[in-house]
């Protein structure tokens, strides 16, 4: 996971950091952004949703999206000007476009929950554009 990291312009982290201490090591590769999730506790400092923009591409975060069912239409109204919302919550990854809206939950390198990968996203921003969106295997 670290080579992933190394080559890092930026970190995302949609929540459920629990051990804050794991922001520190993070910022070691790059700087991190990260919101908080319903695992996190008052030592961690962040907000519930963050809006960036990266190289033009406009990025909201949150951690907890809601249902599958309207999630797109959801997050549009919460990001009206999004081109990208990452998330997390479920530790399902996803990678889904709708109604120009991309959607993205990397899922979790650390606990994968049901899933039979920890996971995390590689996003790529080439001239203003998500040019590319990964999600990656790492156990």
């Amino acid at each position: 996971m670290a080579e992933l990291l190394r080559g890092a312009d930026l970190i995302l982290h949609a929540g459920d950091v629990c051990v804050p201490s794991v922001i520190d090591e993070l910022a070691v590769y790059a700087p991190v952004h990260v919101v908080k999730g319903n695992n996190d506790g008052p030592d961690l400092v962040a907000p519930e949703t963050l809006e960036l923009t990266v190289d033009e591409v406009r990025i909201g975060m949150i951690h907890d999206s809601g249902p599958a069912k309207g999630r797109a239409s959801r997050m549009r109204r919460r990001f009206p000007h999004a081109d990208l919302v990452v998330f997390g919550h479920s530790h399902i990854p996803l990678d889904e476009t709708e109604g120009g809206l991309r959607i993205f939950n990397p899922g979790s390198p650390t606990d994968r929950r049901r899933q039979p990968h920890g996971t995390l996203g590689v996003l790529t921003i080439e001239r203003g554009a998500l040019a590319r969106a990964e999600i990656v295997n790492v156990t």
